[in-house]
């Protein structure tokens, strides 16, 4: 326990540190308001998953404390951030795209400042590509250090230089810093950091660094105060939240984390992901069907139905593996809303393989699946394959999982119709305003009748009619 007491005044001091240097710049932005009239305006556009989501919220929060006020507008800002992705090379080629586009824009506003940062960040040749061709970029910065945003913003002040902050790996993890939630009534909270699992076919871990646990200790204090600041839903965040506490000194897991969240008082909804199939414990099913709180639906990938396949993508699963564990989900919490992630066209997937994929699926028989097709990543090991698919051939599989999930994801929002749910409203529709939408448990959304006076509240809603992609329903 030694250690860790020492890594909490590490991570402490860092904090006071970076605060301090934010208190120094507000107290610059402040002055600067009182000659001018004016505050300084930052955008932010986020690229990615919902890490990513999160990570900006650190940022905005970072700004805002700093004295920027945010803008809509990008032309108008005064300081313009991407929080970028690089899943996908074409996630590459939109960013360079959008930097390109801003050179002009910094010449008309000499005062601009531009900043670059997430996963794309953490690769060598965009530093080079950066430096090289998009030398009107200000500061440079990966995911490992989304908290010194204000001291890097110090430092470009100070020395008008370039500034390239990029660390391999997590160095701390520091609490306690400003964060700027999108809705008040629900947040997400990382609860680990990094990836060990290396999927053939992902960058993700050369990107985000090996797995981290954050101690339970600090995300149960964050969680009681995001409750007590009238938040209800909480959604964990983690590559693979199954494998928390894997790098803790003390054992606890991802299952003690859920029982120990289920005692919040004030908490009603708890969600997580990304659950990886080779680490969801029997104890974790067991906390699932014993939970009040636990939302009734689960995002388990996939990827593809092919032992074979899975093998390839060094997933570390069976097809038989995946399927015995759905019957043990299924009969812990029989009302569970499976959802997935299935990739079409990996690099030497035979028509029999594809076809695993398809009896899976009708075998889960999921409410919604994210569907891909399978895109060649620079840098990944499923990248060297030489089988790489003919493109028509993998749009005419896509074309038939599509076709062959479709009846299961009506089935299931058709199955709803008459019945009452649960359901927290989340906002005013933005087609029709006389409308409000919401979440079932489920994850389904559902639109009804009402008002801005509902957003936050859990209310009973009956349901009316299920479209395609969203239900209708009337309260209760």
């Amino acid at each position: 326990m030694a250690e860790r007491k020492s890594n909490i005044i590490i991570e402490e001091s860092e904090a006071i540190r970076q605060k301090n240097i934010i208190k120094a710049l507000r107290e610059e932005f402040d002055k600067a308001y009182e000659k001018t009239g004016k505050k300084k305006l930052f955008f932010i556009q986020t690229y990615g998953c919902q890490m990513n989501a999160r990570d900006s919220e650190k940022l905005k929060g970072i700004l805002e404390e700093i004295g920027y006020v945010e803008t809509d507008q990008e032309e108008k800002a005064d300081f313009i951030i991407y929080n970028t992705c690089t899943v996908r090379e074409n996630a590459n080629q939109k960013v360079y795209g959008r930097v390109g586009h801003l050179k002009s824009l910094k010449k008309k506003k000499n005062n601009l400042m531009i900043a670059l940062c997430g996963c794309m960040m953490q690769e060598d040749t965009v530093i080079d590509t950066i430096k090289k061709s998009y030398n009107h970029v200000d500061i440079i910065f990966g995911t490992h250090n989304i908290y010194k945003l204000a001291e890097l913003i110090k430092a470009k002040l100070e020395t008008k230089d370039m500034i390239i902050d990029i660390w391999e790996a997590h160095k701390e993890i520091v609490e306690d810093l400003p964060s700027i939630r999108k809705h008040k009534f629900k947040a997400s909270v990382n609860i680990m950091y990094g990836c060990n699992n290396f999927c053939s076919y992902c960058i993700v871990p050369y990107v985000r660094g090996r797995e981290r646990s954050r101690a339970p200790e600090d995300i149960l204090s964050e969680i009681k105060a995001l409750v007590a600041d009238g938040v209800v839903e909480i959604m964990l965040l983690g590559q693979n939240v199954n494998s928390y506490g894997q790098t803790l000194d003390q054992s606890f897991t991802f299952a003690n984390l859920l029982e120990a969240l289920e005692d919040i008082e004030g908490l009603e909804r708890i969600r997580f992901m990304t659950s990886h199939p080779k680490d969801l414990s029997d104890d974790l099913i067991k906390v699932m069907g014993q939970s009040k709180k636990i939302c009734n639906q689960l995002h388990l990938p996939l990827q593809s139905g092919s032992t074979k396949i899975l093998n390839e993508m060094n997933r570390k699963y069976t097809k038989e593996d995946y399927l015995e564990l759905v019957k043990k989900i299924k009969a812990a919490r029989p009302d569970i809303a499976l959802t997935t992630d299935i990739i079409v066209g990996f690099p030497g997937e035979t028509k029999e393989d594809f076809e695993e994929t398809l009896e899976v699926v009708k075998a889960v028989e999921y409410i919604n699946a994210y569907t891909f097709i399978y895109s060649k990543r620079t840098g990944t090991p499923a990248a060297k394959i030489k089988e790489q698919l003919p493109e028509s051939v993998v749009k005419e599989r896509f074309n038939q999982l599509i076709d062959t999930l479709q009846p299961f994801v009506e089935r299931h929002s058709q199955e709803k119709v008459g019945k009452t749910y649960k359901v927290l409203i989340e906002e005013v529709n933005q087609q029709e305003k006389e409308l409000v939408s919401g979440r079932l448990s489920s994850n389904h959304l559902v639109h009804l009748k009402g008002d801005k006076s509902l957003i936050g509240k859990i209310i009973d809603v009956k349901i009316t009619s299920a479209m395609t992609f969203y239900l209708r329903g009337e309260q209760v």
